[in-house]
């Protein structure tokens, strides 16, 4: 099953990446301007629209809830690369943003695998709502990482949080479309 499970994380971030070069080539690196700070709420705003989604059984906007979760797996790797020192204030060109863009979903995918193996999959029993709800709390905790300067006495930082995030909403995808 962890091999099902890592050909199934390949295809939506492959999904992902798909999205985040299309919207590149529309944008540009306009978001290597937002502060963590910003990257965060943007990811707030499309979790906050899920659970309204979620909880209304409805939509205005004609627009499901995938893009939203596509949208926070992309919003992720961009904090994730804003996050990097060495790559503050720094130009990069496309290759070297989808070097990195691989890069950190690498080390989520390694993440996930390790997670997997000590929690049994248990993801494939829980409610997508929780995953959104999942979303919402390391929201909160990052807002308060920050509020705090960056320091923690004993949790993880925003990186760790965002890959956690990363992988909630990989799931979050896979059981949508099973």
């Amino acid at each position: 099953m962890i091999n099902q499970t890592a050909l199934e994380f390949d295809e939506v971030i492959s999904q992902c990446r798909n999205v985040f070069e299309k919207k590149n080539q529309d944008y540009g690196m306009s978001w290597r301007i937002m502060r963590i700070s910003s990257i965060i709420d943007q990811i707030f705003i499309k979790a906050n629209r899920i659970k309204t989604i979620e909880e209304n059984g409805t939509q205005a906007i004609d627009e499901g809830v995938q893009s939203e979760w596509i949208g926070i797996i992309n919003y992720c790797v961009m904090g994730l690369i804003q996050l990097n020192p060495e790559l503050a204030n720094k130009n990069l060109s496309v290759a070297e943003l989808l070097h990195f863009y691989n890069h950190y979903l690498n080390q989520t995918k390694d993440l996930m695998a390790q997670k997997n193996q000590d929690y049994g999959e248990v993801w494939r029993k829980m409610l997508v709502s929780t995953f959104t709800d999942m979303l919402l709390m390391r929201i909160n905790r990052m807002h308060q990482i920050i509020e705090n300067k960056g320091k923690t006495e004993m949790s993880e930082g925003i990186d760790s949080n965002l890959m956690d995030m990363i992988n909630y909403s990989v799931f979050a995808l896979i059981r949508l479309k099973n």
